[in-house]
């Protein structure tokens, strides 16, 4: 029999709050996170908003300040979402063997920022001044070796780097290295800071990103006819996932139950979805398989839903075609409306949004989302306010570049 895993901890970074009871006013009441970017004027960028984590200080970290110092946002964001996930699951005041814990967490793409400041120092004044502390400060696996380091946690400790999947996939190996039997206790989540200069000028090259600085807020509009690109976002979100009796045993503060978690790919085209949502219904597919369930199970799909012209379409082809009649049933939104785009922490983020849902009892609002895509009409998209609802299992997407897809499930406790 395979064990059950359940969520005791979560901790939040965010460009709508930065901790449970921020974040969950934010969706309620349908806050975007999106706002101008003040310190990039210089650069001449053709896109100028972001959402951003806002009030953030590294000092308030409870972690040696020298070595935070010494490294990049993103590794800032996911040590303190580790910390607050930790915390919030109280496993640091239960009897437990640390052989037995394990991290992982990971970024889409790691210390941007921190490359570009130092490409532009060596091409300004030279190898010697590059900092002997540029490496450790920029790779993806640092997070989860200083959450390691932090509290003493000796088990598997990895790290994710498969695109706008990342998050989500380091939930569902998680999820698996516990059933597995690899350990008793795993941190699992995503951060991203990528709205830097070079983060931003790629995306816009690529014709991905919404253009709308005249109405930052309004630029995230998954679904809608008038959307022309995603925002980029920043922040971290980090799980504490735990075998059912270990949690059980030392009356641990068990959150929601996870069901499955799964990997696809598309094997398409390197930065466009499947035009027939092939890889996306796969992967939904095979989550709801492994976690022995019906698609008239699913209350509420927490979707990838970028705001892409062709991404946004194919979610629905492929939630069409896994669902069938329930899928106008569903209740279906996506939070990126909000929250922006976070890349390799949007699952993190994005499954810890479908647990406070399924603890508070609702459904977190599309803003923006004034003139639907036809292809939609049927739909349940939860336009522009947040609603209440009884919520039991829902489920979450994310798919990537790469042709990467996941999709996790949870269900009420």
């Amino acid at each position: 029999m395979m064990k059950r895993v359940v969520v005791t901890g979560m901790g939040l970074v965010s460009p709508i709050g930065s901790s449970y009871d921020a974040m969950k006013e934010s969706l309620l009441h349908g806050v975007s996170g999106v706002s101008l970017i003040e310190d990039m004027d210089s650069f001449n960028l053709p896109v100028k908003i972001a959402a951003r984590v806002k009030n953030f200080d590294y000092q308030s970290i409870d972690y040696d300040q020298k070595t935070l110092q010494r490294t990049d946002p993103f590794i800032w964001y996911g040590i303190e979402a580790g910390i607050q996930a930790v915390n919030n699951s109280l496993l640091l005041q239960a009897s437990f063997d640390p052989q037995r814990v394990g991290i992982i967490i990971g970024s889409g793409i790691g210390g941007l920022s921190t490359i570009e400041q130092q490409h532009f120092i060596l091409q300004s004044k030279g190898a010697r001044w590059i900092s002997p502390f540029f490496i450790p400060s920029t790779i993806i696996n640092l997070i989860s070796g200083h959450l390691a380091i932090r509290f003493g946690f000796q088990g598997p400790n990895l790290a994710t780097a498969t695109a706008c999947s990342t998050g989500t996939h380091a939930i569902a190996q998680a999820f698996d290295m516990i059933q597995l039997g690899y350990a008793d206790v795993m941190l699992a989540g995503g951060a991203e800071k990528a709205s830097c200069p070079l983060g931003i000028a790629g995306f816009a090259a690529a014709k991905a990103l919404s253009t709308r600085n005249d109405q930052p807020s309004a630029a995230s509009r998954p679904w809608d006819q008038h959307r022309d690109g995603f925002v980029l976002g920043d922040g971290s979100a980090v799980l504490v996932l735990e075998e059912y009796e270990h949690a059980k045993a030392r009356r641990a503060p068990i959150l929601a139950e996870m069901l499955s978690g799964s990997f696809s790919a598309d094997a398409y085209h390197m930065t466009q979805p499947h035009p027939e949502g092939r890889g996306a219904a796969q992967a939904m597919k095979q989550a709801l398989d492994r976690a022995q369930i019906k698609p008239q199970d699913i209350d509420y799909i927490n979707a990838h839903g970028t705001s892409t012209l062709i991404g946004d379409v194919l979610e629905i082809k492929s939630i069409r075609r896994v669902f069938g009649d329930h899928a106008s049933q569903l209740h279906i939104s996506s939070t990126k409306s909000m929250t922006g785009h976070l890349l390799g922490a949007a699952g993190a983020l994005e499954a810890a949004i479908c647990i406070m849902s399924l603890i508070e009892g609702f459904v977190p609002p599309t803003i923006n989302l004034e003139h639907p895509e036809p292809a939609c009409a049927d739909l349940q998209l939860t336009p522009i306010k947040s609603i209440k609802a009884t919520l039991n299992i829902v489920l979450s997407n994310s798919f990537g570049f790469g042709g990467t897809n996941g999709s996790l499930i949870f269900k009420k406790i």
